[in-house]
């Protein structure tokens, strides 16, 4: 069972960054994918961007594309997000979640039902 732990969220004005990190509680494997969702209130579960773990193949809803960057580190089991250029509607609680087996349709990776482990969640919150 693999636990995650996101960190890095807090309150930032339009335009500001963060850069969200979430750590696995143990050594990832090479099939594995990662990816973040977020969710706000009264509003569905979004897919934000996901990465094969061995590949660095990268996935972006088209939302955040060209703001948002996901990107790993595998030896430190270490999932990150950088966010530029905020906008109030991103704000959201965003999920690192983790991919146990392998697929080869880029498809899986933008559905959180693909999913099997999921980190607690951290708040980014954008001011106007």
């Amino acid at each position: 069972q693999v636990q995650l732990v996101e960190s890095g969220g807090g309150l930032v004005q339009a335009g500001g960054s963060l850069r969200l990190s979430c750590v696995a509680s143990e050594r990832t494997f090479t099939n594995y994918g990662m990816g973040w969702f977020r969710q706000a209130p009264g509003k569905e579960r979004e897919f934000v961007a996901a990465i094969r773990w061995i590949e660095g193949t990268t996935y972006y809803a088209d939302s955040v594309k060209g703001r948002l960057t996901i990107s790993s580190d595998n030896a430190k089991n270490t999932l990150y997000l950088q966010m530029n250029s905020l906008k109030p509607e991103d704000t959201a609680v965003y999920y690192c979640a983790a991919l146990r087996n392998y697929y080869s349709d880029s498809y899986y990776y933008t559905r959180d039902v693909s999913y099997h482990y999921w980190g607690q969640g951290t708040q980014v919150t954008v001011s106007s």
